[in-house]
């Protein structure tokens, strides 16, 4: 079967790069994301042998240890662990924190020391921590508050840059945090509607570039001066998102730009942002800018790159990159069928505005029949990435749509502000208008379905029960049945910045239950499959159980499959071998 075969593809990922040119990649081939160690011969070693997914790796370094951030069963609560190169074979894994009941994120590894953020204090905020790993002795750099969701230390430990969730939907707010005083300096209002992408410090610590759309629409590369505390442009585009990382000799800068779900990687001179030459990647992928997808990793003396590129053609794969040009794949993966990438087509919504999508026509007979593949978020994106369940959908003979309905990134802010709170309902209406857009591609609107993971299956959900008569068929994969109960549910952690967006359940309650799936659950017809994890942090497992148990009362197909060892989403290859077979037998019996 295709997707068996794409499935099990293996891929890797590039996490970090030591003094002597050594990289750590999260390697896949054993079933779960583990960490191998890559030599600068290019020989492999397997670092972790871990039954669940390990979510990070940094190098400790003038030491032969590694730390290991790890979680289980999906529960995303991430514990820390060290290993010893110098061990022969696997080498042991030995606690260095852990508390099973609190995330302990992995943020860098220094001579002696390392940076990690924790929800420990309360279970909601993040604070940033050291500790120094000859003693075990611990530093709270930062307390204040808030989810913590990028931490950037400069390259002489002076300063810490954070990301921090704002009050607006889809904002980030930086703080600088100079670690000696622990004093906290606004770089952004709290309350502005700006995102911030990737942060990067120049080489000598006196500035850090980011991707931010603050003042914009587009994310563009701006650059803040520690010294005289000032912000300037360094690259700007008004159609596109730009995003770079200079590299530690202080000569270059590798710019990324997101244009319609594909990014472009170029080599510029740091000193004046000017073009050196585009990286030769190939065409139609993704290699920044992606939380699927790593930053790319500097070498210390910026002689080497590592890159992780994917496309709808192409796994996940590591690239070594030099600045002269050589671009080299550090364990290329052969794909021994025929894939194709997307169309880019635009379809007019009810309002006037236009829903980018990208169509991939099948690659076997063609069945008549579409699957609206709608991403995660809300504010995530549809881009030409790696998906064995989209390429494999266009093989078993269906028209894949994969839309970036209004509230999606990588459009710009406007673009994506178009869903917020009140605005909900309206990225469902952007489903109808594709359904009802379908011939002029050649497609059945009677015969076409939904699928969606997290938001996206909220978005399957809302399209079958607020558009009853448009859907023949719903795969829903960790979806949100009621804004409310989600809301309510949730990790503590995740709820203030998910009310930011959805709307807050102390004031638009009524609202909330107005533009729930739950909440129209008489008028839902079409059969469902519905996969979940039973430790997802995120959206719990009661949103699978509502809904079905409600749909099974009124006789409507609703078929849930639960997997005790996963949370948000299926990591292990076992359980996606298992479920997504059985959602395609699914939709061959309801599209036809």
């Amino acid at each position: 079967m295709l997707l068996t075969t794409l499935f099990s593809l293996p891929t890797t990922m590039a996490l970090d790069v030591d003094d002597e040119g050594r990289m750590l990649v999260l390697y896949d081939g054993t079933g779960t994301r583990q960490v191998n160690e890559v030599a600068p011969d290019g020989s492999w070693r397997a670092l972790t042998d871990l039954g669940d997914t390990c979510r990070g790796a940094r190098f400790v370094p003038g030491s032969s240890r590694v730390v290991i951030e790890h979680d289980t069963g999906g529960d995303e609560r991430g514990q820390l662990s060290v290993l010893d190169l110098e061990e022969p074979g696997l080498p042991t894994l030995t606690p260095l924190v852990h508390d099973s009941e609190y995330i302990h994120h992995l943020v860098d590894a220094r001579a002696g020391r390392m940076l990690y953020t924790t929800n420990r204090r309360n279970g909601v905020d993040f604070d940033l921590v050291a500790r120094d790993l000859a003693t075990g002795r611990e530093t709270v750099l930062y307390d204040e508050g808030g989810w913590v969701m990028g931490v950037n230390p400069s390259p002489d430990d002076k300063w810490v840059v954070l990301a921090k969730a704002s009050t607006p939907a889809n904002s980030m707010q930086l703080l600088l945090v100079e670690t000696s005083s622990r004093t906290i300096t606004e770089l952004t209002p709290k309350d502005a509607h700006n995102d911030q992408g990737a942060v990067a410090w120049l080489p000598d610590s006196s500035a850090f570039l980011v991707s931010t759309n603050a003042d914009r629409d587009r994310m563009a590369l701006r650059r803040y001066d520690v010294v005289d505390a000032s912000w300037s442009d360094v690259l700007v585009d008004d159609a596109r998102d730009l995003a770079g990382w200079p590299s530690p000799d202080g000569e270059h800068l590798l710019v990324a730009v997101l244009e319609d779900g594909e990014v472009a990687v170029a080599l510029h001179r740091l000193e004046d942002g000017s073009l050196v030459a585009p990286l030769d990647l190939p065409a139609g992928g993704v290699a920044a800018l992606s939380m699927a997808t790593p930053d790319p990793i500097w070498s210390s003396d910026g002689s080497f790159a590592a890159i992780t590129y994917n496309s709808p053609v192409t796994p996940p794969t590591v690239y070594r990159f030099v600045p002269s040009g050589e671009l080299t794949a550090v364990r290329p993966v052969e794909v021994p069928v025929e894939l194709n990438h997307p169309e880019s087509l635009r379809v007019p919504s009810f309002d006037g505005e236009h829903v980018p999508v990208f169509v991939f026509r099948p690659t076997s007979a063609d069945l008549g029949s579409t699957v609206v593949h709608v991403h995660g978020g809300p504010e995530g994106a549809a881009l030409r990435m790696w998906s064995p369940i989209i390429s494999a959908l266009a093989g078993e003979g269906h028209t894949v749509i994969v839309p970036n309905v209004r509230g999606s990134a990588g459009y710009g802010k406007r673009w994506y502000t178009l869903d917020d709170r009140q605005l909900r309902l309206d990225s469902v209406k952007d489903l109808a208008a594709i359904n009802a857009w379908l011939p002029t591609i050649g497609g059945d609107p009677k015969r076409a379905a939904l699928w969606g993971g997290s938001y996206g299956g909220y978005m399957v959900l809302a399209g079958v029960a607020f558009q009853p008569d448009l859907w023949a068929a719903g795969v829903d994969i960790v979806g949100i049945a009621s804004l409310v109960t989600f809301l309510e549910n949730t990790s503590d952690y995740r709820r203030t910045m998910r009310e930011r967006e959805y709307g807050y359940l102390a004031t638009e309650r009524e609202f909330l239950e107005s533009a729930s799936p739950l909440s129209r659950v008489d008028d839902i017809r079409a059969p469902l499959f519905v996969i979940h994890g039973a430790n997802d942090p995120r959206v719990p497992l009661s949103e699978a159980e509502q809904i079905t148990e409600a749909l099974t009362k009124r006789g409507v197909p609703c078929q849930l499959l639960v997997y005790p060892d996963e949370g948000h989403g299926l990591a292990k290859l076992k359980n996606r071998l298992d479920a997504y077979p059985q959602a395609f037998s699914f939709l061959r019996e309801h599209l036809g």
